[in-house]
């Protein structure tokens, strides 16, 4: 039976090859294909309904990564075994895919759409999410739901120097740019990744390069579309609108609405009022029988706000808050704010506000990974919290939801790159933001908070962290754009470009961009850059006069912790028959301990309240490795009697034979009365049998000589 499936083959620059085939699953979607590279494939499909809801004045779209454990021949663990809630990580592919596709839909096109992706097989070396947008697009393209696509996305990487396009696993731990860039075939539409203190022009050159393999993709959807003949899309009216209304509204609110604009030095809740005055106005002059569309009159009158802000900002030059275009807000912070925490910071810029703590744990914190790609453990996790009274509103504590869970992760992205490594931090490190005012560039005031937690609690990173939030403002008609440096809330809603950046005075760390213009030109980006480098070093600068270095030591009720390794024949000694040694090492210092087998040796990590109980569980465990050593001097516990000797415990888990005749200098005729079990006594290791391994021990050898008896003259 002929399935009649469409194939399209993509070459990456390095000849490796993406193949789209479509007509063969899930037919009854409006659109769906497989995209597969090497034995990764993910299925995609797409189905928007005809008609919007009524009321509906936006998209309804909702963008669903799930991988399929069955696609790495695992079951999933827990109790049900079953995919459950997307995990955090299929969130944020989610999301990757959500932000690059919601921008190019018809803006009026409010019909609820749902996006799923699957992946179906994995392959260890071939990273899903560099393929999900590029399925998704591909799904839209053999749809005929309206899309001013095509779009993709890539993953680019700088691995020993040279820029890769969607690198191996393998590969991507050497680089030191790891970015996604969505882009269509004209305009970079999203950018997010991390680096390793790199500089503006390279970050600048790692997104052109992607976009250049992005157009092959969008090409070869183009051409897709056409073999399956969908080019035509169809035909939709989501939106009634009243022309005249329209134009009533705008003469009689645009220049109050920009004067509300102009005040200047106005907060966020000033402004609201301002402009809601204005609308409350218009409204009152049409009278109470008006018989007009209230959702209409208040659709009209947000198109005025924004226009009127954005035209305020491109003529006057100056902002909402009647800053400078490069201005940075009022900066305030504090260290040692909750003196219970093992770090903790209060980061405040203008109205944004962020109450950060840093938790130093065990290795027994880390968090478990349990995925369909990945099985491990992590320890480093940041958490961002956004309650509603940060804004003043009121809303069910439902908790984290996409948004959050995406600005914890860049904010992660940011300070990962300072932290110590693995083998010079014994911790799990658990930094919690808590965002207790937001008006603009929450995710960035994190890692600020964040990285002076970090110094607070003693961490060793390796300098300071600061980010910053940049928009933009663009008006097609007359080139007119400004650059703006640390944007307000109301400038990111009405503004064209949402740029994160985050970085060290060496270099950027992490970004985060989202475009909402076609045909943004590379000059404006690099501006942008530019810009944000200076704000971001004035926000590190003023970060530094409360505390500019780590702190010399972690607090007194920071957990201490020690790291110690042992030959690999010793780990049995230190655990004991049932693990009954390292229990009662435990259960005597109080302290935790805990053992791994790593390159053939063995790693004890001890973290201890207090330093007596460290210093007491280290000395018993290297007791228990220690060497003997001929010719040591030790003090043992005698262990049992017999008509020979004695058998003295000198080290922990080693005994010695002390025999009759290594007692003392004179000659001891039996053990009856010498010595008792349970005495101590110091003993010399005189020898080792080389057969058997057996320890010799001698306490005449430490005694003085007696003095020979002097003869009668």
């Amino acid at each position: 039976m002929s399935q009649n499936a469409i194939t399209k083959t993509i070459f990456l620059p390095d000849g490796r090859e993406i193949t789209i085939e479509t007509g063969k699953l899930a037919k009854q979607a409006d659109g769906s294909v497989v995209v597969k590279m090497g034995n990764t494939m993910l299925l995609a499909a797409i189905v928007s309904n005809k008609e919007a809801r009524e009321g509906v004045d936006f998209l309804p779209l909702s963008v669903d990564y799930q991988e399929k454990f069955a696609s790495s021949g695992k079951i999933p663990g827990g109790f049900l075994k079953r995919e459950a809630r997307l995990s955090d990580y299929e969130i944020l592919v989610s999301r990757l895919v959500d932000r690059v596709l919601r921008p190019l839909f018809p803006d009026d096109y409010h019909a609820e759409t749902q996006m799923t992706i699957h992946m179906i097989s994995a392959d260890t070396e071939i990273m899903p999410d560099a393929l999900a947008a590029l399925a998704a697009s591909a799904a839209l393209a053999v749809s005929d739901i309206p899309f001013n696509g095509p779009i993709s996305e890539v993953r680019v990487a700088r691995i020993d120097g040279q820029l890769v396009i969607n690198p191996t696993v393998s590969d991507l731990q050497r680089a030191d740019i790891d970015m996604m860039v969505g882009a269509s075939m004209d305009s970079v539409v999203m950018v997010e990744g991390e680096m390793n203190e790199v500089s503006e022009a390279e970050m600048l050159e790692a997104i052109k390069f992607a976009h250049e393999a992005i157009k092959v993709q969008c090409q070869a959807q183009l051409e897709l579309a056409e073999m399956v003949g969908k080019l035509q899309k169809r035909d939709y009216s989501h939106e009634t609108h009243d022309e005249e209304l329209r134009e009533k509204v705008r003469s009689a609110t645009y220049n109050k609405a920009y004067e509300v604009a102009m005040r200047g030095r106005a907060n966020k809740s000033e402004r609201k009022e301002g402009f809601a005055a204005v609308l409350n106005e218009f409204v009152e002059s049409l009278g109470e029988d008006h018989g007009y569309d209230m959702g209409l009159i208040k659709t009209y009158y947000h198109d005025v706000e924004k226009e009127a802000v954005r035209n305020m900002i491109l003529d006057e030059r100056v902002r909402l808050d009647g800053r400078q275009l490069d201005e940075i807000r009022p900066i305030w912070s504090e260290v040692n704010y909750l003196p219970a925490t093992h770090g903790s910071a209060v980061f405040t810029r203008g109205e944004t506000q962020s109450l950060t703590t840093v938790t130093l744990g065990t290795k027994l914190d880390e968090q478990m990974i349990d995925s369909a790609m990945v099985s491990g453990y992590n320890k480093f996790l940041l958490h961002y919290n956004f309650p509603a009274f940060s804004t003043g509103e009121v809303k069910p504590n439902r908790g984290p939801g996409r948004r959050e869970i995406g600005h914890g992760n860049l904010a992660l992205r940011a300070l990962k790159k300072v932290l110590p490594s693995d083998s010079e931090n014994p911790y799990t490190i658990r930094i919690v933001s808590d965002i207790l005012e937001s008006n603009g560039s929450s995710s960035m005031a994190t890692v600020c908070a964040g990285s002076l937690a970090l110094m607070d609690a003693g961490v060793p990173v390796k300098g300071g962290v600061s980010g910053i939030a940049m928009g933009l403002i663009t008006d097609e008609k007359t080139g007119k754009f400004a650059v703006l440096s640390d944007i307000l809330g109301d400038e990111d809603h009405l503004g064209d470009m949402d740029f994160k950046v985050a970085g060290t005075k060496d270099g950027i760390t992490a970004c985060q961009m989202d475009i909402k213009v076609h045909g943004l030109s590379y000059d404006v980006l690099s501006q942008a850059l530019e810009q944000a480098k200076a704000g971001r070093l004035h926000i590190l600068n003023e970060m530094s006069k409360t505390l500019s270095s780590p702190n010399a030591d972690y607090k007194p009720h920071t957990p201490r912790s020690f790291n110690m390794i042992i030959d690999k024949e010793f780990i049995g000694a230190v655990i004991g028959p049932g693990g009954k040694v390292i229990q009662q090492i435990q259960k005597d210092t109080g302290a935790t301990i805990i053992i791994e087998e790593k390159n053939e040796k063995g790693h004890v990590n001890i973290f201890a309240s207090d330093q007596d109980s460290m210093n007491s569980a280290v000395s018993k465990i290297r007791a228990i490795v220690a060497q003997p050593e001929i010719g040591e001097v030790y003090i043992g516990k005698v262990k049992s009697i017999q008509p020979y000797g004695a058998f003295v415990e000198f080290m922990a888990g080693k005994d010695g034979l002390l025999h009759i005749s290594e007692i003392k200098h004179e000659r001891v005729e039996t053990m009856d009365g010498v010595l008792e079990v349970g005495e101590e006594v110091k003993v010399k290791l005189i020898d080792v049998d080389k057969k058997t391994g057996k320890f010799k021990l001698s306490r005449k050898a430490i005694l003085p000589r007696p003095e020979a008896p002097q003869q009668n003259q």
